[in-house]
């Protein structure tokens, strides 16, 4: 294993290759307390003092599920933020609450929450620093760890296009310099500075029992998808190769290489061949695709058909293999099928003439169909 001392350095690194962010760039952490973004929030005060990245903030989030355990982290977050000198950003979302009043599911809801409250804090420190948005980051503290078990629960449930990419260094905003760092060389890390032994200081935080950083109980159930990857699929075959980390996410950037590509000569497809229907906020509603779609490679009208989907839905959307399919069957023989229908994502309505492939909310295609003209996609 690398010496923990490297973690500085490593992220450092990721940051530069990568082009996450510059030395003018306000960044957002976002700081659960676990050891991985505790490390994180060691790593990004150091590289701001020394001008790799701006102005750091902290955000927590507080989702209320564990009761005393989740305001015992908020607890330790704060400290950690003042003891850094760093701006805190603390957020408490009843998510339980709001899952019962949904009937959404949790994980989602949660997510939800806190990316909405990131992109929330991340505007007050742009403004604190005096820097315009577009050039502010949100930091995450995924590491290898979490890229291995998002390659592996994939593997287990399916995926489409790009899937096996695993997580993305940087999409949009957000950005995750400690993807080529793994779990127990930042643990060794903050326990190395604890001792003294670490560059960029040793003042460390400790919660109310003197721990370094907070567990989450959770995190070892394996009834839990995520908690069956990481406990029972993932060391197994670390047994028969102990550097399955390093090798498999070396792997998955190779994979991601050809995705850019890949993604890159969709993209042209969707330029050309898209035409976006009215507006709904920053989206459009629906498009029309040109009939030329349809003699482009199958592998590619796929990827084009996520890119406009997402599109339509957000790109926090998730985009089901089975609409893609049943937009692809819109065309046979290279042309549009004339009087093709279907439904997909739950209220998108497909509709194909000689025209293209239209993509549209299903109250929209009924109002069309009845000879009405609503104000929705039209």
């Amino acid at each position: 294993m690398e010496k923990a001392c490297n973690a500085i350095e490593r992220a450092a690194q990721t940051i530069a290759q990568r082009s996450l962010a510059g030395p003018d760039s306000p960044v957002l952490l976002m700081v659960s307390g676990g050891s991985d973004s505790t490390a994180l929030a060691y790593i990004a005060s150091e590289l701001s003092q020394r001008g790799d990245i701006g102005q750091v903030g902290v955000l927590h989030v507080n989702h209320s599920l564990r009761g005393e355990a989740s305001d015992a982290d908020a607890e330790f977050v704060t400290h950690l933020a003042d003891m850094l000198g760093l701006p805190l950003y603390l957020y408490t979302v009843d998510v339980a609450r709001i899952v019962d009043e949904t009937g959404d599911n949790l994980e989602a809801v949660a997510r939800r929450e806190r990316y909405g409250a990131a992109f929330d804090a991340l505007e007050k420190l742009c403004l604190y620093a005096g820097r315009p948005l577009s050039e502010g980051r949100i930091f995450t503290a995924h590491t290898r760890n979490d890229r291995v078990e998002n390659f592996y629960m994939r593997s287990i449930v399916g995926t489409g296009p790009g899937g096996f990419r695993s997580m993305l260094y940087r999409n949009g905003a957000v950005a995750r310099p400690l993807l080529d760092t793994e779990r127990d060389q930042l643990r060794e890390f903050i326990s190395l500075r604890a001792m003294g032994g670490e560059a960029g200081g040793t003042a460390v935080c400790r919660d109310g029992e003197g721990a370094l950083w907070r567990e989450d109980a959770t995190n070892a159930h394996t009834d839990q998808f995520r908690g069956y990857v990481r406990h029972k699929v993932i060391p197994p075959a670390q047994e028969r190769n102990p550097r399955l980390l390093e090798v498999l996410c070396r792997t998955m950037n190779l994979i991601a290489d050809e995705d850019d590509m890949l993604d890159g000569m969709a993209q042209d497809i969707v330029d050309e061949c898209a035409s976006w229907i009215g507006t709904e906020g920053d989206r459009p509603c629906g498009c029309v695709i040109a009939p030329a779609f349809g003699r482009r490679p199958v592998p590619l009208q796929r990827r084009a058909l996520v890119i406009v989907l997402k599109r339509i839905l957000g790109d926090d959307a998730r985009i089901e293999t089975r609409s893609v399919e049943e937009a692809i069957a819109a065309f046979e023989g290279g042309f549009p099928v004339s009087g093709f229908a279907g439904n997909i994502q739950g209220d998108l309505a497909l509709s194909a003439n000689k025209l293209g492939l239209r993509i549209e909310p299903m109250a929209a295609y009924r109002s069309r169909r009845k000879g009405q003209r609503g104000n929705t996609c039209e």
